[in-house]
C-alpha cells in the first residue's frame, strides 16, 4: 500500500504542479520574476515533503497544492489589475543606462558588475557600451537595449556601400582598474594603455569607470564623473 500511495502522490502531484504552474502564464524561465520562482519552489517542496513523510496522506498533499494554487491565482489576478501591487510583488525594470550614461546606483542596487553587464549585452549582439543609448534590466533578469540611432539600420548592405567589419571591443579598464588579462589578450602593454589614454585626455586611470577599445573604433571611455550616481 505504501508503494501504491507513492505512485499516486507522484502522478497526481505532477499533474497538480503542471496545472498550478500554468497559472503563471506562458513565460520562459528567463521571464520569471523572483516571486514566480518562490511559487515553483514551494510547490516542489510540498510534493517532496509528502513523498518522504508517511504522515502526510495523498489527500493532504492535494489539499496543500490546491490552497497554494488558489493563492497564486489570486496574487496573479491582483498583479494584473493593480499597478502598485504588481510593483510590490513583481518589481519593476531598472534603468542601467539612460541616454548613454551609466547609472552606478542602479548597478549597485541590482548587484550587477560591469563585466556581467557586458556579457548580457553581447548575448544580444551588442559588442560595446558605445552602441547603447538606453538599457533596462527587466524584472526577470534579462535586459532590453535601445541603441543610438546612428547604430541602427539602414545597413551598409542596403545602402550599397563598402565598410570595414568592426572588431569586437575589449574591456581594458573596469571601475578604475586595468584589466591586465584583457590587455594581454589585446596584445598591448600597460604603458601603451596609459599613453593612449593620455592622448585621449584621460591622464588618471583611477578616474575612469569603464574603458573599451577595439582595433577599428578605438576607445570608448566613461569616467565616474560621466556616470549618474
Amino acid at each position: 500500500m505504501l508503494y501504491l500511495d507513492t505512485v499516486f502522490k507522484l502522478v497526481f502531484g505532477l499533474l497538480a504542479l503542471l496545472v498550478v504552474t500554468r497559472l503563471l502564464g506562458k513565460k520562459e524561465i528567463g521571464q520569471f520574476t523572483p516571486f514566480d520562482f518562490v511559487y515553483v519552489l514551494i510547490l516542489g517542496a510540498l510534493l517532496e515533503e509528502s513523498l518522504y513523510d508517511n504522515k502526510i496522506s495523498f489527500f493532504h498533499m492535494l489539499f496543500g497544492i490546491a490552497i497554494w494554487g488558489i493563492l497564486i491565482y489570486i496574487v496573479e489576478v491582483l498583479a494584473v489589475k493593480s499597478g502598485p501591487i504588481r510593483k510590490i510583488l513583481k518589481g519593476e525594470p531598472s534603468i542601467i543606462v539612460r541616454e548613454g550614461n551609466l547609472d552606478l546606483k542602479a548597478m549597485k542596487k541590482n548587484h550587477i558588475e560591469l563585466e556581467q553587464l557586458r556579457a548580457m549585452m553581447q548575448e544580444q549582439g551588442v559588442l560595446s557600451l558605445s552602441e547603447v543609448r538606453d538599457l533596462y534590466l527587466e524584472t526577470g533578469g534579462t535586459i532590453s537595449i535601445r541603441k543610438h540611432t546612428k547604430k541602427e539600420p539602414p545597413t551598409a548592405e542596403i545602402l550599397d556601400i563598402e565598410v570595414v567589419d568592426e572588431a569586437p571591443s575589449i574591456l581594458l579598464i573596469d571601475e578604475g582598474k586595468i584589466r591586465n588579462d584583457n590587455l594581454q589578450y589585446a596584445g598591448k602593454s600597460t604603458k601603451w594603455l596609459q599613453d593612449a589614454l593620455q592622448k585621449e585626455g584621460y591622464p588618471y586611470i583611477s578616474n575612469i569607470f569603464v574603458a573599451e577599445w577595439s582595433s577599428t573604433s578605438g576607445f570608448f571611455v566613461k569616467t565616474y564623473a560621466d556616470c549618474n550616481g
